[in-house]
């Protein structure tokens, strides 16, 4: 299979050919990061890319699938990650200059659940600063761009996870919501954005702006097949 080809399928396309070992956990995350060291310059939808952390956990899930040990569909499928979730050992910015050189020791609650599931982290996507705006024009880290038309803003404050999905950088994106963080930038990338039941998800280890009303939530994920 293509690279191009890879790079755009679902999560529901890609699982079963990684189950099937027809597609390597590591083709696929080597894939995903060469279009992201292409594209990202453009568009400023991740503030990090953890290359070197991703190949490693895609080297582990190859060798577990082949033992048989499959997790489930998003065993060795890359994700991008919000930068407002802790991640251990991958620096955490919250969007802020204040946070520039911020590593966390420890993944937030989220976080843990998605390797438990065997989803590899690629990358921090960009966001407004604390997650507090619309536009995910950040001052510290540049703006977040409209995969469908740079002129335009993804929308925020997961602006850097709807452009990260919209532009086939990743399968999908993690996000949180507080008001319409998720929906806006799903919408302005023609994606789905799945908000999660407040509550069902802890917020350890993520930076809230609002302790009653934030949920962790996919911002982006393609539209077909999911």
């Amino acid at each position: 299979m293509s690279d191009e080809r890879l790079a755009f399928l679902s999560i529901a396309e890609l699982s079963p050919l990684i189950r099937s070992r027809e597609v390597s956990p590591v083709e696929v995350v080597d894939t995903q990061l060469a279009r992201i060291e292409r594209l990202n310059p453009r568009l400023g939808a991740y503030v990090t890319v953890a290359a070197t952390e991703a190949r490693v956990a895609a080297r582990a899930a190859e060798a577990e699938i082949a033992r048989g040990g499959w997790r489930g569909p998003l065993h060795g499928v890359p994700i991008g990650v919000k930068d407002i979730f802790d991640t251990a050992g991958i620096r955490t910015t919250h969007g802020s200059s204040f946070y520039r050189d911020n590593v966390p020791t420890a993944d937030a609650e989220s976080i843990t659940r998605l390797k438990a599931a065997g989803a590899i982290v690629v990358g921090k996507c960009n966001t407004h600063e604390f997650a507090a705006g619309s536009t995910t024009n950040n001052p510290w880290y540049g703006p977040s761009r409209n995969p469908w038309d740079l002129t335009r803003s993804p929308g925020g404050s997961s602006g850097g996870s709807g452009a990260a999905v919209a532009a086939n950088l990743v399968m999908c994106a993690l996000g949180e919501e507080t008001g319409p963080s998720a929906r806006n930038p799903a919408a302005n990338g023609s994606l789905v954005g799945i908000v999660a039941t407040h509550s069902l998800v802890s917020r350890g280890g993520l930076v809230p702006a609002s302790l009653t009303r934030d949920r962790t939530c996919r911002t982006g994920t393609r539209s077909w097949g999911w």
